[in-house]
């Protein structure tokens, strides 16, 4: 079974993943795939220079995750031209490692993608699970992860599809509102269930 974890930005969904890894599930990370396919000397990073300029360049040929960002935060287009750019390749890649975790046979594949939904990846996995967070936690956590002031995090927040959407189309839910401890309670029994599953299958 692949199991796509998601959720708003700062909720979690890394934390979430990393406790199923521990448990032995597969877990590939999209934003992981996306670094790869645009490392220096590829097509996308190209096609990225040639429309974004090259100050999306670091000094060492790589991408500057953070001039992008900010290219692309507040301008929903451009944000969909970044798109348009990247996901086929981070789908090529994600179907790839997703059929090599297959061929391993663990007993769960964890597929985590900020962008899940957005990218239409949903297809991509039998089953989604949607990291949940307070929204006023959700705004402090972004704050102190990025150094960042309250606007900026709440354009952040902004700019991604709403928790209650995601909510609304997910199969299985964690909420991390509250202390690490009470979230890895509500993985492992979740891993524990999906696994079981697996296990008893035909």
């Amino acid at each position: 079974m692949i199991l796509g974890i998601t959720g708003g930005i700062a909720s979690g969904k890394s934390f979430v993943a990393d406790v199923f890894r521990r448990l032995g599930a597969a877990v590939i990370s999209a934003d992981e795939l996306a670094r790869e396919v645009v490392r220096p000397g590829g097509k996308v990073l190209e096609r990225l220079v040639e429309h974004f300029g090259r100050s999306v360049l670091a000094g060492d040929g790589t991408l500057d995750r953070d001039v992008l960002g900010k290219k692309i935060f507040a301008d929903e287009k451009q944000r969909r031209v970044l798109n348009a750019l990247i996901h086929p390749a981070i789908a090529s890649l994600a179907e790839q490692r997703l059929a090599e975790a297959r061929r391993a046979d663990p007993p769960l594949i964890v597929y985590e993608a900020p962008l899940l939904f957005e990218a239409g990846a949903q297809n991509r996995v039998d089953a989604v699970l949607v990291v949940k967070v307070d929204p006023q936690v959700q705004l402090e956590r972004l704050m102190e992860r990025d150094g960042i002031d309250e606007a900026s995090a709440r354009r952040k927040i902004a700019a991604q599809m709403s928790q209650a959407e995601k909510l609304a189309r997910a199969d299985f839910v964690i909420d991390n509102s509250a202390d690490r401890e009470k979230t890895r309670f509500q993985a492992k029994q979740l891993f524990e269930r999906l696994a079981g599953r697996n296990k008893n299958a035909p």
